[in-house]
This record gives C-alpha cells, structure tokens and sequence, in this order.
C-alpha cells in the first residue's frame, strides 16, 4: 500500500514504512480517468448504457475521425449525448496531438469515442500505452466492430486467417504488403477480412508547396476500387494467391 502526503509531498510506502526518494520512477495514478469508448457501427443509439452514461458525466469529450466513421454527423451526437462541446480528433490531431487527448484525464474524467470497437486499431492501442505511461488511469467500453459483424455474411469467424488493410493507390506509392497475408490465409483454408481505406481532411500537398492549407475531398474506397487493386496485386506477385476472374 502506497500514500501520497499532500501536505508534506512526500510519497511513504507502508510496506517498510519508509519515504520513497522524491526521484522515484514510481508512476502514481490519478483517480481520473481516460475513457475509450466503442460507439459500434451504425449511429448515436448504438452506444452501451455505460458508455453513454460515461459520456454524460465526462469533463471532456474527444471523437475520433481518422480510423473510421460513423454514418452521422458530430451533431446527432452531441443532441443524443445532452452536450454540445464533443471535440473532434482528425489525423493530424490523433497523430500529433494525441497527449491533449490524454493528459487532461489528470485533471477530469475525459471520453475518447471510437467508431467500433476501441481495440481493433493499433492507433487506439498506442494511446492507452502512452496515456498508461503518464499516469493516467485507462478504462475501455467496448462495443460492436467490422471485425465480429464480418460474420453476418455468413462466414464462420473461427475460420478467418489475418485481417488485411488495402489502401488507396497512387502515382508513386503502390503497397501489396496485403498480398502474402492473403496468400498464407488462403493456403490456409481461411477467409480473409479486408479494411478499405478511408481518406478524411487529407492535404493537398500541391497547395502546400504554394503555401496554402487545402484539404482534399473526403474519399471512401469501394469494393470495385480495392477489387481493382488486389488484381493488380496478383499481376505484379503472380504468387497465385488467388484468381481473379474466379475469386473477385
């Protein structure tokens, strides 16, 4: 058992009733906390009891906007949750500002809203880990994702190999890391999820060599885009991970 004196700042551990060394690693938590919560899949109604009781009662409240996106707008949102202050996190912010994200949860309760399942991102996970490394308290509220909804096409989920991501193509930038996961999968006897991409709030980096700060229009990949791109795949691999003309 550990206690923090306020008055005379010094932390005592009760174990060999012994001040700890103002210099100690020891990381004390707060009793705030950083709440990440899944909002599921559809719209504000998909939320759980507790997430949106959480929400309710949140100093802060973050929605992120770069991962995935819900088929409302921040507005339903905020008239469901009984609050009109829900900032949104885009890219920039989740990728270089996430500690406004989690440091505040050292003064008040925050909630981070992830569409989905907070788990399922590698983005998510790494906030906990750093959030977890300051100090700050981490609860998760889970909820519905693609990655269990997958299975009402009518696919077993136990025979599901490793999720892939397809991002969008470019001039000078054509990815097929996807590829050989695909072909282990199907080796394997196993189906495969693939992750479509999504472009939200991303510059126009043309504009920014002229000095102008431009967003380009929101794109979400379509199963014909990402087909596209995985028969391109198999020309450039010719590994025979799977037929185009049979399996696309």
């Amino acid at each position: 058992l550990i206690t923090l004196h306020a008055q005379s700042q010094c932390t005592i551990n009760h174990t060999t009733n012994q001040p700890l060394a103002p210099h100690s690693s020891l990381k004390i938590l707060n009793t705030m906390v950083l709440y990440i919560i899944g909002l599921g899949l559809h719209d504000e109604k998909d939320v759980t009891v507790r997430g949106l009781e959480l929400i309710k009662s949140s100093d802060k409240v973050f929605l992120e906007a770069y991962t995935s996106v819900l088929s409302i707008g921040k507005e339903r949102l905020e008239a469901f949750y009984g609050r009109e202050d829900i900032v949104v996190a885009d890219r920039d912010f989740v990728e270089c500002h996430a500690e406004d994200i989690y440091l505040p949860a050292k003064e008040g309760n925050v909630s981070f809203l992830i569409v989905g399942d907070p788990v399922c991102a590698t983005t998510h996970s790494d906030i906990m880990i750093r959030a977890r490394e300051e100090g700050v308290k981490v609860e998760v509220v889970h909820n519905a994702s693609a990655m269990g909804a997958v299975g009402c096409c009518g696919l077993q989920l136990y025979n599901f190999g490793q999720t892939v991501s397809i991002p969008y193509f470019d001039e000078n930038w054509r990815p097929t890391s996807f590829y050989p996961k695909i072909k282990y999968n199907r080796l394997g006897g196993m189906h495969t999820l693939c992750l479509l991409d999504i472009k939200v709030k991303e510059p126009d980096f043309e504009a920014m060599k002229r000095g102008r700060t431009v967003f380009l229009p929101p794109r979400f990949m379509s199963v014909n885009e990402s087909s596209e791109q995985l028969i391109e795949a198999e020309d450039v691999r010719k590994g025979g991970a799977y037929l185009p003309n049979k399996t696309l």
